[in-house]
């Protein structure tokens, strides 16, 4: 049996990090090929499984690999309460752009225009996974696959296409733009190939993605308040966007 430390050394550079147990449980569920997972405490984890997410207990039975706590956490920029860690292979850039290029999409496109957060960035992921949204595409110098973004998304980037694009190569479709001079978000309906985008923490939308909108939504204020963070913004644009389609479903409120 090879050992799984040499073979993460030898993977580490070339895959995604799954920081946590609930990362590799959401990776596992959406299909990524993991090919090493360790943890300081297999019990734990396979206990945890039982417990949250039986659906992938068998997988990670036969994926984690018991190493020292001290070995764990060399493997990791930050130990993880849970005490696992993984490698995924990331998904072909090839594939996601062909399923964000795609037209007739049943849902939006989330396009996040040169944010500067990282956590906000995964916890849009997250949102836009449990929405069932199509894709979210990054403009500007953020690598969406950064491991603080894939640990703020909980391994849910396997959920939806993720890329970072120019905004000059945005997928099609009408581009709806939250901007604080924008209509009342309230009194447009969000069409499912809508591409929806969301300036950055700081400056807001940049100059190109602004001029190429088609329109321009706000989201409602009480007057005096600066601004919603970036995923409470993106989150209340996907509501308003499901109010006006149908729930694929309802997740298990447990993990």
């Amino acid at each position: 049996m090879t050992d799984p430390v040499t073979v993460w050394h030898r993977l580490a550079g070339d895959t995604v990090l799954l920081d946590g147990f609930h990362a590799l449980k959401h990776a596992l569920r959406f299909g990524a090929e993991v090919p090493v997972a360790v943890t300081a405490d297999r019990a734990a984890a396979l206990a945890l499984a039982e417990e949250l997410a039986p659906d992938v207990r068998d997988a990670l039975a036969g994926l984690l690999t018991e190493v020292p706590h001290a070995t764990y956490a060399s493997l990791v920029p930050r130990p993880h309460p849970t005490a696992v860690a993984a490698l995924a292979v990331r998904p072909r850039r090839d594939a996601g752009l062909e399923k964000l290029a795609r037209l007739n999409r049943t849902a939006p496109v989330v396009v996040l225009d040169q944010p500067r957060n990282l956590g906000n960035a995964g916890a849009v992921i997250r949102l836009a996974a449990g929405f069932g949204v199509t894709g979210v595409v990054t403009t500007g110098t953020m690598d969406p696959w950064h491991p603080t973004v894939v640990r703020g998304g909980a391994g849910l980037h396997f959920a939806t296409a993720v890329e970072r694009l120019s905004a000059g190569e945005l997928p099609p479709g009408p581009l709806f733009a939250l901007d604080p001079e924008g209509d009342d978000i309230r009194g447009v309906k969000l069409p499912d190939e809508a591409v929806l985008a969301f300036g950055s923490e700081r400056t807001g939308l940049s100059g190109e993605v602004r001029a190429r909108a088609d329109h321009l939504l706000s989201l409602p204020m009480r007057p005096q308040v600066s601004s919603y963070n970036l995923a409470t913004s993106v989150a209340m644009t996907l509501y308003h966007w499901s109010c006006g389609a149908p729930l694929q479903g309802r997740g298990d409120p447990r993990g």
